[in-house]
């Protein structure tokens, strides 16, 4: 492990100073990413800030929607009363995050800034453009069974890990963020970036940025919801593919979706061709069915990953039932 400068603040506006101030600085929450990443000497700030004291960890029911901070533990959202009974699709993605030790450590913003990554990041020697910008991408003429459907790139195929970004993207969810020039909100569907030439940019945060809180609309709390994930393991895996629905149905009919998909490419993937096919129209078996397959349309898989297609389309097919009441 490369040595740094560690740092424990317990004042917001100190932590963004020290975090744009200060070259390499990283900001440190539950831990539960960066310190795998920095035992293994993949992350070498040359500081961390220590932000585990400030007070973004409430998570309080608004007149507009649900409010999250960004260090509440996975654990406490996912069974937090209200998260469960309005949000059902982002307690389900919550519950089956990682292990029950690690949701009772890991933070909401932590969670949504881990990164993006496939196996040749972490075993530190091969090409990775994530780690070494420049050096190339070992997935492309390696292993890339978990490699993305959508969106990549020669420069990087490796997929977003996250459960709860997935989810949150269906609920049209915003993340609010405080930094050098004040606070703003970024729309989920924007906070992670596609690979292009820049596969080690992650998200859209600016040098000292540091999310404070999830905001979830009311709107969502009345919509149908599930998420559905497959994965190798039952426990402490990352989604193969995964899929968070949510459709405002109004006398048997789908008004409004928003359909996101997981496991697929460098960012949470919104499916809006599936959205558009199902509004207008009642969901029964049949539709699901539909639906699951137009979510795999653009798809581009590499050599060893075009089993994936057709998981994605059960999948998207199995969150429209669950949020149906479908068999």
């Amino acid at each position: 492990m490369q040595p740094f400068a560690y740092r424990k603040i317990h004042d917001v506006a100190a932590a963004i100073a020290q975090g744009a101030g200060e070259p390499n600085t990283v900001f440190l929450a539950g831990g539960t990413d960066l310190v795998q990443l920095l035992q293994d000497g993949i992350a070498r700030p040359a500081g961390i800030v220590d932000i585990s004291d400030l007070p973004f960890s409430s998570i309080a029911t608004t007149i507009d929607g649900m409010r999250i901070g960004a260090l509440a533990k996975l654990a406490d959202v996912a069974d937090h009363p209200q998260v469960r009974a309005h949000y059902p699709a982002l307690a389900t993605a919550l519950g089956e995050t990682a292990s029950p030790m690690v949701r009772n450590m890991a933070t909401t913003g932590g969670n949504l800034l881990q990164r993006t990554r496939c196996l040749y990041f972490r075993d530190g020697v091969s090409s990775c453009n994530k780690r070494e910008p420049g050096s190339g991408c070992g997935a492309l003429r390696g292993e890339d069974a978990r490699a993305a459907l959508f969106g990549a790139s020669e420069a990087c195929v490796a997929t977003h890990a996250s459960d709860l970004a997935v989810a949150l993207l269906a609920l049209d969810a915003e993340v609010l963020v405080a930094g050098p020039a004040g606070e703003r909100s970024i729309p989920v569907e924007r906070l992670h970036t596609l690979p292009g030439d820049t596969p080690w940019i992650d998200s859209d945060l600016e040098p000292g940025e540091l999310i404070s809180a999830i905001f979830v609309p009311r709107g969502a709390a009345g919509w149908a919801q599930a998420y559905a994930k497959l994965r190798h393991r039952a426990s402490f895996e990352w989604p193969l593919v995964s899929a968070a629905v949510s459709l405002a149905v109004v006398d048997g009919m789908i008004e409004d979706a928003r359909v996101a998909l997981g496991g697929v490419a460098h960012k949470p993937w919104r499916a809006e061709d599936v959205e558009t096919l199902l509004i207008g129209r009642e969901l029964d078996p049949v539709l699901a069915r539909e639906a699951g397959e137009a979510a795999t349309e653009g798809a581009r898989p590499l050599a060893g990953n075009a089993a994936k297609i057709p998981l994605l389309a059960r999948v998207v097919s199995r969150a429209l039932a669950d949020a149906g009441g479908l068999p």
